[in-house]
């Protein structure tokens, strides 16, 4: 121990650490920030620092084995999965530290909202919370990509569509995002860019101006019913509260934020060590027609909204979409500054959160069943599925799978969801509506009136009168 005084001491008298970080260690928290359940609620800003710093350090180890070119891109990736040192291990961590810190980030802002901790004087802490939330998304976005399989090159193509319909900045959005009309190596290179230097670098500034305001600002106090924010003399009331009650943040506070820290981290390792990383789905092949491209789960829900609005819908959602949710973030701590933060008296804060956790919820489980995709990989149904293995019953089954219809039609729980369950069709419809239907088709299933013949039409109509469990005559 004397060795390790001398040493700090030798330390601090040239570089000064004390004096500079004295303060941060030393400031006051309020009684409820230190001490008591309630003080759980506000670990998650360090936790999402944490999760931000493991990003950091697994993607500056990758980045030594990383190759940003569009020749060697993927093949650099399965090396680092399959032969490097900890390369699964790393990757995992990276993968997996993108959802944790999405989802700390998302927790801190509800927490931050449902306390009313946006209100004066902390307006900027709010605003600058804001910025690191789309610089978030902007990392997981380009981070995506970087992965140069099928499903990262695919998603960048839709959002470039997207991006296209915005008025009169549509087409130099969209040329910026592909770094030209195609994706290609100045896409990857722009991507790498973005992602390994430039948003990490913005983070970083953020982050600092953020802490700076909560020291500057202080952390704020649990809300209670009655009491009031008074624009004028909060700041008063609020330094009379850290001098009566307030406690030192270390170590009275920091045990607690540095517990879930080093808990997250051990998850993140933990989820890396048992499910590795995400799977590359192949290298980006631009012949491939039956490639169905998603992006990761957290931008998934919107990949989702856009999928399932109605098409003359799209372009105000993807123009007024994020515009609208820009406004409101901003405009929050201008517009309810003051007053009451305690939920029992903003009843529509809490309505809030559980009404957009429940759009997003279901709008994530959309997009994993992506029932706007066909199933290209269902296989045709077995013998013992068909309940036979030859005549007119089994070949209409073989045509059913032939002619695509089983990628978008389920049948005895087997093929796709984009069009509805086939199995029990024939309870529903006639014969005559079922051939009108495949032969002319609808907006959202081609006509197969020049595609199939005769002979497949009448097979598949009795595959479908015998996966109701009925024979010609019963369903006539």
């Amino acid at each position: 121990m004397k060795v390790l005084r001398g040493a700090w001491h030798w330390l601090d008298e040239r570089g000064g650490f004390a004096k500079a970080f004295g303060p941060v260690i030393r400031h006051r928290v309020p009684p409820e920030s230190a001490q008591g359940r309630s003080a759980w609620l506000y670990v998650w800003g360090v936790a999402t620092l944490a999760a931000f710093l493991l990003q950091v350090v697994t993607g500056v180890i990758l980045a030594t084995a990383y190759v940003p070119s569009t020749a060697h891109a993927y093949d650099s990736l399965q090396f680092i999965t399959q032969d490097a040192t900890l390369g699964t291990m790393l990757r995992g961590m990276h993968y997996f530290g993108a959802s944790a810190m999405v989802v700390l980030l998302a927790i801190h802002m509800v927490r931050v909202f449902l306390t009313g901790s946006y209100k004066v004087p902390r307006e900027l802490n709010w605003l600058s919370g804001v910025v690191l939330l789309a610089l978030t998304f902007g990392m997981a976005f380009t981070g995506q990509l970087l992965r140069w399989d099928s499903d990262a090159v695919g998603s960048v193509f839709v959002a470039a569509e997207q991006a296209g319909r915005l008025p009169l900045i549509g087409s130099a959005v969209a040329h910026f995002i592909l770094a030209g009309q195609n994706v290609g190596a100045a896409t990857l290179s722009r991507f790498f860019a973005l992602h390994v230097f430039i948003l990490p670098g913005l983070i970083f500034l953020v982050i600092g101006f953020h802490l700076y305001l909560v020291l500057h600002n202080g952390v704020s106090e649990l809300p209670a019913s009655g009491r009031r924010v008074d624009r004028r003399a909060y700041r008063t009331w609020y330094h009379s509260l850290l001098d009566r009650s307030g406690k030192a943040y270390f170590p009275n506070a920091a045990w607690r934020e540095f517990l879930v820290a080093a808990t997250i981290v051990a998850i993140v390792a933990a989820l890396a060590l048992t499910l590795g990383p995400k799977e590359l789905t192949g290298p980006p092949d631009p012949t491939n027609t039956q490639a169905s491209p998603r992006p990761d789960w957290y931008l998934l829900w919107i990949f989702a909204l856009l999928a399932v609005i109605p098409t003359a819908l799209e372009d105000y959602v993807i123009v007024l979409g994020p515009l609208v949710v820009a406004i409101l973030l901003i405009a929050l701590p201008f517009v309810a500054g003051g007053g009451e933060r305690a939920l029992r008296r903003r009843p529509w804060a809490p309505a809030f959160v559980a009404a957009s956790a429940v759009v997003v919820g279901a709008l994530l489980y959309t997009g994993v069943r992506e029932p706007w995709a066909p199933r290209f990989g269902t296989q045709p149904l077995s013998a013992a599925v068909v309940g036979t293995s030859s005549g007119q019953v089994y070949d209409g089954s073989q045509a059913f799978y032939a002619l695509g219809c089983q990628y978008c039609h389920t049948v005895k729980g087997q093929g796709g969801i984009r069009g509805p369950d086939l199995t029990n069709v024939v309870n529903r419809l006639t014969e005559a509506d079922i051939r009108a239907y495949i032969l002319r088709g609808r907006p959202e299933m081609p006509a197969y009136q020049t595609i199939i013949s005769a002979s497949q039409l009448d097979a598949i109509l009795r595959f479908l009168e015998a996966t109701a469990g009925k024979t010609g005559a019963e369903a006539h």
